[in-house]
């Protein structure tokens, strides 16, 4: 019997305030669309790593907890990078992204040094950066919704894609993709309303042991869904739909 898709949602407790570690859920639903056997793992600080995993899903926090979480993630960085080499993919959005980076410049010019597994830094920005982000990449076009203080510096080479509306990083671009990792700035979640992305994180997790990935017919549906809400965003922005 084929291995069932393990999907681990780290330190969703600490990462979790716009709701991110849900993009774990959307990866092990449509998996299990496409035929495939899928499962969600919590992981909480302090408890154990499954022993095979094909996914991780990083969510965002609050800058309050950026030390706890900072704690949690320190004892596993040597995991996140042996995952990582090994082509596990990785989405991590906003204060999750930033704690895999060099570092953190918080608003009161406290810098935390982050786990190194990316490179790039969060630097502190002039005003809280909120509203709506499109953006144009390799997977089509990308609508979330970005709410943070820092950019993101020291990655211009290998973004997610270029802003067409909102902020991301600062320079023009929109999150990063350095190997199998993808950070990003937009929550929604991002693959919720983005499946696209969804699709591709599936097709390099399943393609690790020659496993293919076509998406479900019930997934054709809800994609119908996200679609509208993304055209919705487009009008309002005065941008054409797709």
């Amino acid at each position: 019997m084929t291995r069932p898709l393990t999907v681990v949602s780290l330190l969703p407790e600490l990462l979790d305030t716009n709701g991110d570690a849900s993009n774990a859920r959307v990866l092990a639903q449509r998996a299990r669309w496409a035929g495939h056997g899928a499962s969600v793992v919590p992981v909480t600080a302090g408890e154990a790593l499954p022993a095979a995993v094909d996914a991780v899903v990083l969510g965002s926090g609050v800058d309050a907890d950026f030390e706890a979480a900072r704690g949690a993630l320190l004892p596993l960085a040597e995991t996140l990078r042996e995952w990582v080499s090994a082509g596990v993919p990785v989405l991590a959005v906003g204060t999750g992204w930033e704690l895999l980076s060099w570092g953190v410049e918080l608003a009161d010019g406290h810098v935390i040094e982050g786990l190194g597994v990316i490179p790039g830094r969060a630097v502190r920005s002039p005003a809280r950066l909120t509203g709506d982000l499109v953006v144009s990449s390799r997977f089509g076009r990308l609508i979330g919704f970005e709410n943070h203080a820092r950019y993101y510096v020291g990655a211009e080479g290998s973004p997610l894609g270029r802003t067409v509306s909102g902020t991301g990083n600062g320079s023009g671009i929109e999150g990063v993709i350095v190997g199998s990792v993808i950070g990003t700035h937009m929550h929604g979640p991002v693959l919720a309303r983005n499946p696209a992305l969804g699709d591709h994180i599936l097709t390099v997790a399943l393609g690790r042991d020659g496993r293919s990935y076509a998406r479900g017919g019930r997934s054709a549906e809800v994609d119908e869904i996200a679609k509208a809400a993304r055209n919705q965003i487009a009008v309002r922005l005065g941008l054409a739909t797709e």
